[in-house]
């Protein structure tokens, strides 16, 4: 089969598409014949080599595919060959076959095509797991996410506004801020033009956000924390921003407040499968009744994967990009 590779860590022309052996199945595991492949900044951090893939993985970047199901392995149960899916991938997705835990497989919803499929396993569960699962937004509380315009940031906004949550978003421009109103933010907030601490504050009464969504990291950690309301969960995600900050522990303490950091792709395959799982309960009915919908920015040819990382790095995608083979 072919498959993107990356004979040494580099810029985006570091990305060679290459014939490769074919996976050899686990006996849990299904081989997939790849539609489409969503592109994430993690990918963009193995390309450099600063995100190497979990042990026993693909070497191969690529965390979220659709397909069809080509071969079973020995114990996979619950799907038969030709099923169209999507699934969650430690590694691999960029390539025309992957090898998947049937655990981590979803059925591609009726509501969506085959290579828009691709766009949701990544974000639905880093958002379902991060903000539901584990900071407990609840009805009528108050989420701040940043970068509102990504694949994580619009699959937020929708899930949020689903459960009936008030949304704050950041972004850099006037369209991106627009984009993320239409999908149900109500809070906008230019991050190029307006101190997001003030900004919150003045749109919540001086209360802050229940929770935070971060994907920078350091840059924001104190600034997030002065943001956070009382009892309020910060949850990072991503680091953008920077690995190492000052924190003025004091406040976190006046405030009761929480800081969680989380990383989906090293989780055990125990936990991958219980969220999966509570994604396929929760998220999918949304979804095949229309109220979430994938965001697709732009797709590539799976041979113009250095394109789509120049994409994604320049920052000005509003929703996902994707390769399709």
């Amino acid at each position: 089969m072919r498959a993107i590779t990356i004979p040494a860590p580099g810029d985006a022309d570091a990305l060679i598409l290459a014939q490769v052996p074919t996976p050899v199945l686990a006996a849990d595991e299904v081989l997939v014949q790849v539609a489409a492949a969503g592109v994430n900044r993690a990918d963009l951090m193995q390309r450099q080599g600063f995100y190497p893939p979990p042990p026993n993985s693909s070497p191969y970047p690529g965390l979220e595919v659709s397909g069809t199901i080509s071969v079973l392995g020995e114990r996979a149960t619950g799907w038969t060959v030709g099923d169209q899916v999507c699934a969650l991938l430690s590694a691999g997705g960029y390539a025309e076959q992957v090898a998947v835990p049937v655990a981590q497989l979803l059925p591609v919803p009726e509501t969506v095509s085959m290579v828009e499929a691709a766009a949701l396993p990544e974000v639905v569960t880093t958002v379902w797991s991060n903000v539901f699962m584990t900071a407990n937004l609840q009805p009528g509380q108050t989420i701040l996410i940043h970068g509102g315009s990504s694949g994580i940031g619009t699959m937020a906004i929708q899930l949020a506004h689903a459960v009936g949550a008030h949304i704050a978003v950041t972004a850099g421009s006037d369209d991106k801020l627009e984009a993320c109103r239409q999908l149900g933010a109500g809070i906008l907030i230019n991050y190029r033009e307006q101190d997001f601490v003030e900004a919150l504050k003045d749109a919540t009464n001086g209360r802050g956000a229940d929770v935070i969504l971060d994907n920078m990291g350091a840059k924001y950690l104190q600034r997030n924390v002065n943001a956070l309301a009382v009892n309020g969960r910060l949850v990072i995600i991503g680091l953008q921003g920077g690995v190492k900050a000052d924190l003025d522990i004091s406040i976190l303490l006046r405030k009761c407040a929480a800081i969680i950091a989380t990383s989906l792709r090293g989780r055990p395959a125990t936990e991958k499968a219980a969220i999966v799982a509570a994604v396929r309960e929760h998220v999918w009915p949304l979804i095949e009744a229309g109220q979430v919908k994938p965001v697709v920015y732009r797709t590539f040819p799976l041979a113009h994967a250095g394109d789509a990382h120049r994409e994604l790095d320049a920052g000005s995608n509003i929703g996902k990009v994707l390769l399709t083979t």
